[in-house]
């Protein structure tokens, strides 16, 4: 395989799990994950969470590919693509950890952006975090960040509908 396709492979693995983690993060955390993910949206004051879980899984993913595109344990039968898609895993992981968790929630360091992109994010995962309990709520993904002010009315619409009760006014 040339290295551009392995780029190709690893930069679009990276764009597909922007969308599988937020159908995960609505569809599973929000769904019947809740009782793992709760603790993500609670104040404590706990190095880690069981939200921390859910890592777990996207870490088997990249293992399970990088095993696929292994010769040593797959023999003859190993595919390469996936040991690029399972690098692709990883660096979406890599970056979730950094944005997410460091950025958006402090966990690992303290910078508070004052604008750009940066600012777009920290916003939109606020406003995610406004809604109590795991009904309703705005921007699932983690690093495609829509328009906070969008955003904003959509939580005001669900509170009006009855749809969400929100922390504090937004």
């Amino acid at each position: 395989m040339s290295a551009i396709a392995a780029i190709f492979i690893v930069l679009a693995t990276v764009a597909v799990m922007e969308g599988v983690a937020w159908a995960s993060h609505k569809y599973i955390m929000h769904g019947f994950g809740w009782s793992w993910h709760r603790d993500h949206h609670e104040p404590h004051d706990k190095l880690l969470e069981k939200n921390d879980r859910f890592a777990l899984f996207g870490a088997a993913i990249s293992i399970a590919l990088f095993a696929a595109g292994s010769p040593m344990i797959m023999g003859g039968k190993a595919w390469e693509a996936g040991t690029w898609m399972g690098l692709g895993v990883l660096v979406y992981g890599v970056i979730y950890t950094l944005i997410h968790d460091g950025l958006v929630h402090q966990r690992y360091f303290t910078w508070v952006p004052r604008r750009g992109y940066a600012k777009r994010l920290v916003q939109a995962h606020r406003l995610h975090h406004a809604t109590l309990g795991r009904e309703g709520g705005v921007s699932f993904g983690f690093l495609i960040a829509r328009d906070p002010a969008v955003l904003s009315r959509e939580l005001r619409a669900q509170r009006e509908s009855g749809a969400a009760q929100l922390r504090d006014a937004v």
